[in-house]
């Protein structure tokens, strides 16, 4: 039988702890452990993982970012199995149990499930919601298919424990370490597995200057990874390296399609009304039936799921300026010496 054990890294996480523990003590198939790191908290984030009866590990000092948190607790896991779970993320009763058939397949290493939104009462958390379902139902099933997905949600998470170890646990040397042994062990000829019906809901920005913290870090750490791996990518793992280009190429002309209404109006002398009927067009036929689909997937409204598009061009447009600020810092300025590559890891919610 396979065994698990969850790290929960957790840093001033007292609000959103408890429902994250309540959904692992509710699995159908329960870990033999669950660990909470807490990182240095300033709240009650330990009091309130002592009261689960949960391990608990305080380490004497912040350790600074979630790989570090998680390094910590690794040597106490001794499961065939590690999920690591974000402080603030639920995961649905059946999670675990859905998670481990994927590692039947020894030479899966890493696996992970379904990400949506936990709320959606602000702006920036129904454009996440947008994203997600959009994401979640189109772009990653394309990516299982081949075999070859960007990244497992370093908030739901499970690792072969054996092979993590080996890895040197958790990497340090970029700002989001999910991508990292994402991409390094499909690299390495091991599979990275995406499983769809295996749902978490992760609590994500409610505030623009949360959404511009994690959009930021998100985004300097993509284009580490890209500096990092792009060329044994490209020998090694080239429909993964696929992906990777249409990413980057997808920030490049993300300025250009947002301009073009603008263009076509100013420059090509165009009615406004036909460019931005054209414009707005395009976007709604190929946007509209993945949400369609993901709506119907998830047993949602599909008529609130479609209220929520217009919150998601906000969203896009923060992603595009971070986007293009990562690319310009760490792949021109920081090999150019003119910039330090991001390390400080900010959630952004904590104080």
């Amino acid at each position: 039988m396979t065994t698990v054990t969850v790290i929960v890294p957790a840093h001033n996480e007292e609000e959103g702890l408890p429902a994250t523990l309540e959904s692992l003590l509710r699995q159908t198939a329960p870990a033999e452990e669950i660990i909470v790191v807490d990182d240095g908290s300033s709240d009650r984030t330990g009091d309130v993982a002592k009261s689960y009866d949960v391990t608990v590990l305080r380490p004497e000092r912040n350790l600074g970012s979630k790989a570090r948190a998680q390094n910590h607790a690794l040597p106490y896991c001794q499961t065939d199995l590690v999920l690591a779970v974000d402080a603030d993320t639920v995961l649905a009763p059946d999670y675990v149990e859905r998670l481990k058939p994927a590692f039947d397949d020894p030479n899966v290493v890493i696996a992970a499930g379904n990400v949506q939104t936990r709320f959606t009462r602000t702006i920036w958390e129904r454009g996440r919601s947008i994203e997600y379902l959009f994401g979640f139902h189109f772009h990653r099933p394309i990516q299982a298919g081949a075999a070859s997905p960007m990244v497992c949600s370093g908030c739901c998470s499970a690792f072969r424990r054996e092979a993590l170890v080996a890895f040197g646990g958790f990497p340090e040397r970029t700002i989001v370490e999910d991508m990292d042994v994402t991409w390094s062990w499909q690299i390495g000829g091991h599979k990275a597995i995406y499983v769809s019906d295996a749902v978490a809901w992760a609590a994500d920005p409610e505030t623009l200057t949360y959404l511009r913290k994690q959009v930021w870090r998100w985004m300097a750490g993509f284009f580490q990874n890209v500096r990092l791996h792009l060329r044994p990518m490209a020998r090694r793992k080239p429909m993964l390296a696929l992906w990777v280009v249409l990413a980057v190429l997808e920030i490049l002309l993300a300025p250009v399609w947002w301009t073009t209404p603008l263009i076509l109006t100013f420059v090509w002398r165009l009615p406004v009304t036909e460019t931005l009927a054209w414009w707005f067009g395009t976007e709604l036929l190929l946007f509209t039936p993945p949400l369609v689909y993901a709506a119907r997937r998830r047993h949602l409204s599909v008529l609130r799921v479609l209220a929520n598009v217009p919150f998601a061009y906000p969203t896009r447009a923060v992603n595009t300026y971070y986007a293009w600020k990562g690319l310009l810092v760490e792949l021109v300025l920081v090999p150019l010496g003119l910039a330090k590559t991001l390390t400080v890891y900010e959630k952004g919610r904590a104080s």
